[in-house]
């Protein structure tokens, strides 16, 4: 085919100044802010070097805009050059094929050496989605086994330098055309919380200019709050229909509100002011419920400064951020990787599928959610109890879907489809109204076997389990313990199936949900102990998770009494004075010196244990004795010597040293340390001194006595001497004459 005419594509495009410099080897990083052209020109471009490429963009809306961009600016007449593919649509194309990360991912596990691919261009690398990084460092490992394979990755921000040494590749960077932009500030006191008010106050802020205004909100429900206050807006997010994106994008509405969609992989065209909320929406762990859930925070600088480019991309535009300048200097700097914050249960799938043990990710996963993620694709039968991938993995891995909801569709057969197909699309509110494409409910119901239509709530409590919640007065218990706020205007049913719950500053808000009948097939009955009164209590429980149906007290001989304790956490012994002082020593050790000095937490205190099921209380447990107990021999002879509880000092007084903050800690008279003349180290780390005055208060705080003689001393020395004469206050406090006159007054 005829290569792409790269001059009519990139006329007027910043980018086209440097488009001559690009290598005609990979891999290779494209710096260049938004509206520069990166994604219009440096895919054909690189096309034109190698042959059919592949572009991610991180949103379908991006995929479709992108695709069309380009079509338009292809002078050639020869037909499916270029084309796209997301969920549930797909256009042909023989040079440059557009998609998402997620539909990049599908392929490279059903043809991990992509065939027929000759380059890839990563699309958006900065903004550290999860299916993002999965593509990068798979395709990174293609590139090394397919040396002919053409990797590129583009990124909007200024960080292409970190993306360059993690990718190995060169840079080739480009400068927008910069217009002055008039930023204003219009803070509102509901911002934080995210109220209606607030809300109508953006919407106001959105009237006031005649220009084309771009307005950013968190999410497509902020969107909805907004427009309803408009005559004249378009909403822009990812869950309307492509129709409807077109309009946003291509009508002649004069205001279009949206989410971080257009923040930089999306061209609104036309926009000449931006009105920011300076908020977005991010998935977030809570670790210690087990659970993530999308919360509402300030959005970070980098995401703030690129709205507000958007406003002075055609010439001097304005910016009005509804919040104060104090609050955007308090913004995070950048964004979070989602690797960090996410559930990762499908990315663990992904790995798992590709088979790679050392996925060059940017950012590594963390272990407790890459753990949690394994577990619950164990309980799926996706892997093994080895960590390897079943048939049943190889298969949910192929699915267009999170592995749970492809278990769903599995479980109860293409009846599930439509739901299955709404939860994909993340869609909201009363689940039993949601309506996906019906293309998109044909395809999923061809993935499994044929079946009658299924209640909606039991094919989303079949996905989440533990989400199935009882009302509990105002709010629902889900079976995973934690209680929430519904959200969905569904009345008030006793028991409800729930897909999608928020975590607020208020507490959790459930987004998306069904009503379902008892679920009976979720009950269990099991001897729960706990310890009550700082003694072990045991209880015959009927529950569904943590919802307790019927609780019965039992009693429990000492053996079955140790193994309902199998959950006791360190956090539930108790410490006397002695235990704490101990507990501080060491993880001061493990935190410095490291191996052999244990994390005492994670020690082994079964016979603690052993002791609460015969009938001890916690406060009868010798926790000094235990914690000496995990630490191996001969380091434990030498605890004293790399972390003392007591510092000798001159004047032959022995205060205590405090490790509670991590390091080692000293308040002591000043008088007592005279004659010490530099700072002691415990393990290396120096002893920070609080210097006491002779009636015990805080008169200087160091950790390097030597510069401390040398020049503080002498004011307070100037100060105190009047005030405490019957003290020393010696011009050379280091010295041993110093000690021996201290020693003599006191």
């Amino acid at each position: 085919m005829l290569p792409f005419d790269l001059d009519a594509i990139g006329q007027g495009l910043p980018v086209s100044r440097v488009i001559g410099d690009l290598p005609a080897e990979g891999p290779l990083v494209v710096e260049a802010p938004p509206g520069t052209g990166k994604t219009t020109l440096i895919p054909p471009a690189i096309s034109n070097l190698r042959g059919k490429t592949l572009v991610t963009a991180p949103r379908r809306v991006a995929v479709r805009a992108a695709a069309r961009r380009l079509k338009q600016l292809d002078t050639s007449p020869e037909a499916n050059r270029v084309g796209y593919s997301i969920r549930g649509e797909h256009t042909p194309a023989e040079l440059v094929e557009f998609v998402t990360p997620g539909v990049l991912l599908n392929r490279l596990i059903r043809d991990p050496g992509l065939e027929g691919v000759d380059a890839v261009v990563i699309d958006e690398v900065h903004e550290r989605q999860l299916d993002t990084d999965l593509v990068l460092a798979m395709c990174m490992e293609l590139a090394v086994l397919r040396d002919d394979l053409y990797l590129a990755a583009m990124s909007a921000t200024l960080d292409a330098q970190k993306f360059a040494e993690h990718m190995g590749a060169q840079i080739l960077s480009t400068e927008a055309v910069t217009h002055p932009l008039e930023v204003s500030y219009a803070p509102h006191p509901g911002r934080t919380e995210g109220t209606r008010e607030f809300y109508r106050h953006v919407s106001e802020l959105a009237q006031r200019g005649t220009e084309r205004t771009l307005v950013f909100v968190p999410g497509a429900r902020e969107v909805d709050l907004v427009c309803q206050h408009l005559d004249d807006a378009a909403p822009l997010h990812g869950r309307l229909s492509s129709a409807e994106q077109d309009e946003a994008l291509g009508g002649n509405a004069r205001i279009v509100v949206s989410t971080s969609i257009a923040e930089s992989s999306l061209t609104v065209p036309g926009v000449r002011r931006v009105v920011d909320a300076g908020l977005s929406r991010v998935p977030r762990r809570d670790a210690a419920r087990n659970m993530t859930g999308l919360v509402t925070v300030s959005a970070a600088r980098t995401s703030a400064d690129q709205r507000a480019g958007r406003a002075g991309r055609l010439g001097p535009g304005k910016v009005v951020r509804a919040y104060s300048q104090a609050d955007y200097q308090h913004f995070q700097a950048d964004i979070a990787p989602e690797i960090t914050t996410s559930d990762l249960t499908g990315a663990a799938l992904t790995m798992a599928a590709w088979g790679s043990p050392d996925l060059p990710l940017l950012t590594p996963p963390p272990a407790p959610a890459l753990d949690d993620a394994i577990a619950s694709l164990t309980a799926l039968g996706a892997l093994d109890n080895t960590g390897a991938i079943t048939d049943l993995g190889e298969k949910l891995a192929r699915m267009p879907v999170d592995p749970r909801l492809g278990a769903a569709l599995l479980e109860h057969g293409s009846g599930a489809a439509p739901t299955v197909a709404a939860l994909a699309e993340g869609m909201s509110g009363d689940l039993t109204q949601a309506r996906a494409p019906k293309r998109q409910v044909e395809r999923l119901a061809r993935l499994t076997r044929p079946s009658k239509a299924v209640p909606v709530g039991e094919v989303v409590a079949a996905a989440f389990p533990q989400w199935v919640a009882k009302r509990v007065s105002e709010e629902y218990l889900l079976a995973s313990g934690t209680r929430a706020r519904l959200g969905v205007a569904l009345g008030a049913p006793e028991w409800i199936a729930a897909a999608e719950v928020q975590l607020t500053r208020g507490g959790a808000v459930i987004r998306a949900a069904a009503p379902i009948g008892f679920p009976e097939h979720m009950v269990t009955t099991e001897t729960r102990a706990s310890l009550i009164d700082a003694k072990v209590r045991a209880r015959e429980v009927t529950a569904v998770g943590a919802i307790e149906l019927t609780s019965t007290p039992v009693r429990l001989d000492p053996k079955d009494a140790a193994a309902a304790l199998t959950d006791l956490r360190f956090a539930d012994f108790r410490l006397d004075e002695a235990a704490r002082e101990l507990k501080e020593r060491l993880d001061f050790l493990h935190a410095t010196v490291g191996a052999p000095w244990p994390d005492v937490e994670k020690g082994d205190y079964s016979l603690e244990v052993a002791r609460l099921a015969e009938g001890a209380s916690l406060s009868e447990l010798d926790m000094r004795a235990a914690l000496m107990r995990q630490l191996p021999w001969p380091e434990a002879a030498r605890l004293d010597e790399l972390a003392p509880a007591r510092l000798e000092v001159p004047s032959g007084s022995r205060p205590r040293i405090s490790y509670a903050t991590g390091r080692p800690v000293v308040r002591v008279k000043l008088q007592e340390c005279f004659g010490l003349a530099e700072s002691p180290e415990a393990s290396g780390v120096r002893v920070l001194f609080h210097l006491l005055s002779p009636a015990g208060r805080e008169l200087a705080v160091t950790d390097d006595l030597r510069s401390f003689w040398d020049g503080p001393y002498q004011e307070v020395r100037k100060e105190m001497r009047g005030r405490y004469p019957k003290h020393p206050w010696p011009e050379d406090p280091w010295s041993a004459i110093a000690t021996a006159r201290t020693k003599k007054r006191m």
